[in-house]
């Protein structure tokens, strides 16, 4: 039975060499040193995006002049919004919105990142009879999309170059 089953997971792995699959690695960033200026420093969105700064081999500085670049977080606001009320007046869905403004730029003021704001929404139908269900499903929700807009700030960042100066 074991013997059978080599031959099978070796196809698999073939063909999904085959296809171009292959894992996310770190991202290559265009910096070796960051400064995040952010309107809330200790805000969640800043400490995760930190941790993936670091583990992509960026080494975050305590002032702009020592950095290759400086990313200012002039936003970080999570929002919510009723979406739909049932019949009898009572909320039945809410928006929960993630929005971010960024942009970077060096120490000669040259802009790297232009200035643009960041938007991720998502529904939740809600019932006050499951308080506590429903205050934890936005927790995660609220927790899902800091993570996706922290993939998409290192994304950009990534992509990231000096546009020269006029």
């Amino acid at each position: 039975m074991h013997l059978m089953k080599t031959p099978i997971m070796l196809a698999f792995a073939c063909l999904l060499a085959a296809c171009g699959f292959h894992l996310r690695g770190d991202a290559l960033m265009p910096f070796k040193t960051l400064y995040i200026e952010a309107v809330n420093p200790g805000s969640p969105l800043v400490g995760e995006l930190r941790r993936n700064l670091e583990a992509n081999h960026v080494t975050l500085v305590s002032t702009a002049e020592k950095a290759d670049m400086v990313l200012n977080i002039a936003l970080d606001l999570p929002e919510k919004q009723i979406l739909t009320l049932g019949s009898s007046g009572r909320v039945s869905e809410f928006q929960l919105r993630y929005r971010v403004s960024l942009r970077g730029y060096d120490s000669q003021q040259r802009e790297w990142l232009p200035a643009d704001d960041l938007l991720l929404s998502r529904d939740y139908s809600y019932d006050d009879t499951q308080l506590l269900a429903k205050e934890a499903e936005e927790t995660l929700l609220y927790q899902s999309m800091r993570s996706d807009m922290v993939q998409q700030i290192l994304r950009r960042l990534s992509r990231a170059k000096p546009k020269p100066l006029e």
